[in-house]
């Protein structure tokens, strides 16, 4: 298994194509562990996959608008539909990471409470998130009418068999790109746009309608201030054009510093 892999990444796949096999392998060989063919499942002795780290592309900047378009895209009627509206509602609401998003488990609810808690996979911090109705009623029309029968936990699970849990990252942020097509939505060259970029999003809405940054950090999970700052700030321009100096003021003040 590890030479197979190892020849697969000496030919220098792009990352998603890499994953896209990895993902494709891995549900083989679960497959065939479940159907009785191999005695161990052997998707846990893949290597994972890895990417480059997000700050070396910074994420394509959302709009509103475009995040409405891209969810009339989705044919909310299919049970894939259903499913990949719930997913996508969940990241650009609440701002779930998708690597939680592909462990989401239905006891992580609590309906009455309207909550959704977790720990964290990226950080191991727990997360508690309010649940608007929009999201919670999301969720409950894929699970009731939907999911198909499936033996994982996993409420978000791949429509074909054996109706698996999404096996990587990609896999799972696949279909956001097709509706975003669907839409219209034409991406600049070196920015990411998977589902990981609509949190850019959430961020810019919520620093728009002036919440404080301390809630901003707590909302998308992050461990400080400084990773906010860092990867979402500059993606709010409304706040940034107020702090923008006059060119001839600077012009000015630099003369006079000379003299």
């Amino acid at each position: 298994m590890a030479g197979f892999w190892a020849r697969r990444q000496r030919q220098r796949y792009a990352p998603k194509t890499t994953a896209s096999l990895r993902s494709v392998l891995a549900d083989f060989l679960r497959y065939l562990h479940e159907g009785g063919q191999i005695r161990e499942d052997l998707a846990g002795r893949l290597p994972p996959q890895r990417y480059a780290r997000r700050g070396q592309s910074a994420p394509h900047p959302w709009t509103a608008a475009e995040v409405r378009r891209v969810l009339e895209q989705i044919d909310r009627q299919s049970a894939i539909g259903k499913r990949d509206y719930a997913m996508v509602l969940l990241t650009v609401r609440l701002g779930v990471r998708v690597g939680d998003l592909r462990r989401l488990e239905l006891g992580w609810f609590d309906w009455r409470a309207k909550t959704l808690a977790f720990r964290q996979q990226k950080t191991g911090v727990p997360l508690t998130l309010p649940l608007p109705d929009d999201v919670g009623w999301a969720v409950i029309d894929y699970i009731r009418h939907g999911r198909p029968e499936a033996a994982c936990r996993q409420v978000f699970v791949k429509h074909r068999y054996p109706f698996t849990a999404f096996g990587s990252s990609a896999s799972a942020g696949c279909r956001l790109n097709y509706y975003a097509r669907r839409a219209g939505i034409v991406f600049a060259a070196g920015r990411s746009h998977g589902l990981h970029s609509l949190r850019g999003a959430l961020a810019v809405a919520m620093l728009q309608d002036d919440t404080p940054p301390p809630v901003v950090t707590a909302v998308l999970g992050h461990a400080g201030a400084t990773t906010t700052a860092a990867h979402y700030f500059r993606l709010d321009t409304e706040h940034l054009r107020r702090c923008a100096l006059d060119v001839e003021d600077v012009l000015l003040a630099r003369e006079g510093a000379r003299s």
